[in-house]
């Protein structure tokens, strides 16, 4: 076995350090859960729908819930670092800046899909609907990745401004619309079975984003997080 090298040993210590934080307080997931629950359950008594209609409804309501559960946590797990002051500590510590950010973002890819293998069951239950499929548990792992990927990027750039709250949905939002717009449409294709010819374009663009979005923070994030 090849020994680890420092990037992969820098990006493994940032991953453990903020499970095992996470671990300690719960803050970040409790709140992701909450709120994941909490619109659940609105969307549940909102939409009194047929079997049918349901099952149509399904896959937005899925990613909006997943959407700003994310959003919550990008911002909280960066404003914690800023707040405890410990963003500093790891920008003076002699490791790459970038195995900072793939820990950071591995961790936070972590968080959300514990928040979304704890909703889905509980969405099964509301309404009736099995999501137990392994194409949608496929997009929801490729439409985690994309979200997480671009999420902690701006979630840096954002965590320097005073209205950091505010200014992440503001950037977020507008670049992460076609992972959104793709995991909706892949997501719907498989709950209402369409078939595969249909839905992996939607697919391919999931993982195109991906590999685009990853590369593009590899090559800047040493930039952002100096300004």
């Amino acid at each position: 076995m090849m020994p680890a090298t420092p990037f992969f040993r820098a990006m493994s210590a940032i991953l453990w350090k903020d499970l095992a934080t996470e671990l300690r307080s719960r803050e970040l997931l409790s709140g992701m859960l909450v709120f994941s629950l909490l619109v659940l359950l609105i969307f549940n008594f909102a939409l009194e729908l047929d079997a049918k209609a349901r099952a149509n409804v399904t896959a937005g309501v899925l990613w909006v819930t997943l959407s700003f559960a994310g959003t919550i946590g990008l911002n909280r797990s960066m404003a914690v670092e800023k707040d405890r002051g410990c963003l500093d500590g790891l920008l003076l510590a002699p490791v790459d800046r970038t195995a900072i950010y793939f820990g950071k973002t591995l961790a936070n890819l972590v968080f959300m899909l514990i928040v979304a293998a704890i909703i889905i069951p509980i969405y099964s239950i509301l309404y009736n609907q099995n999501l137990f499929i392994p194409g949608l548990l496929l997009v929801i792992l490729l439409g985690s990745i994309g979200y997480v990927v671009v999420g902690t990027l701006l979630a840096s750039m954002a965590v320097q401004a005073r209205t950091r709250d505010i200014l992440l949905p503001i950037l977020l939002f507008p670049v992460i619309i076609p992972v959104v717009v793709a995991a909706v449409k892949a997501s719907g294709g498989y709950l209402q079975s369409i078939p595969f010819d249909e839905i992996s374009p939607w697919l391919n663009l999931l993982g195109v984003y991906d590999v685009i979005f990853t590369s593009v923070a590899f090559m800047v994030f040493e930039y952002i997080v100096e300004e």
